[in-house]
């Protein structure tokens, strides 16, 4: 009797104790999943805090560069939505002396000149304008979706205007051809006309 009254508080035992090895696994799975997105976060804030503390010119470069990465994963929901037809865009930072990250040939995102706000430019045929500046990256992602919603129906409109010439061409084509017809039919007339006066002359 005492066996049996043992079995059921051993089984209770045993279920709660995988229940905490379970929840255990989770946990630390959910933690290594979690984790290079943590660290990746943290590298990119410790590079922006040594060169706000240290102030030297490669520690700032990086800090360019880690704030550059921060708003282009931002800007990835953005680019998502648009139709993989549309070539228009081409994302992408440059690590040159002057870190960029471009949304497309004429505009891209640079940082100011305290290296923390960003610039969001556009070069055009009468220099370079600024679109947004803001230390904000919400700011800025407002001010490239509304671009590109714009360089989106220029396109658009690009291709109307394209097509539209051919669609009048027909009815050109119809109206020389009818101007072809009456010439050739004054010409006959005139032509029958001088051989009828010719041949009333020669009676």
């Amino acid at each position: 009797m005492v066996t049996d009254r043992l079995k059921p508080f051993g089984t209770h035992q045993y279920k709660a104790n995988k229940r905490m090895s379970d929840a255990a696994n989770t946990g630390s799975s959910a933690a290594s999943e979690a984790r290079p997105v943590r660290l990746r976060d943290a590298l990119r804030q410790a590079r922006i805090e040594a060169a706000d503390r240290t102030g030297v010119v490669v520690d700032l470069r990086d800090a360019e560069v880690a704030r550059l990465e921060i708003l282009n994963e931002a800007l990835d929901p953005l680019f998502a939505q648009i139709p993989g037809e549309i070539d228009l865009f081409d994302r992408g930072i440059s690590q040159g002396d002057t870190p960029r990250l471009w949304v497309d040939v004429v505009a891209h995102v640079m940082m100011g000149r305290d290296k923390r706000i960003y610039r969001f430019v556009q070069d055009t045929r009468f220099g370079r304008i600024v679109i947004a500046e803001s230390h904000e990256v919400a700011r800025i992602v407002a001010a490239i979706t509304d671009y590109v919603a714009r360089r989106m129906i220029e396109r658009e409109h690009a291709l109307v205007v394209v097509s539209a010439p051919a669609v009048s061409e027909k009815p050109r084509r119809r109206g020389r051809f009818w101007i072809f017809a009456l010439g050739f039919v004054a010409g006959a007339l005139a032509l029958f006309a001088l051989a009828l006066f010719a041949t009333l002359r020669n009676l």
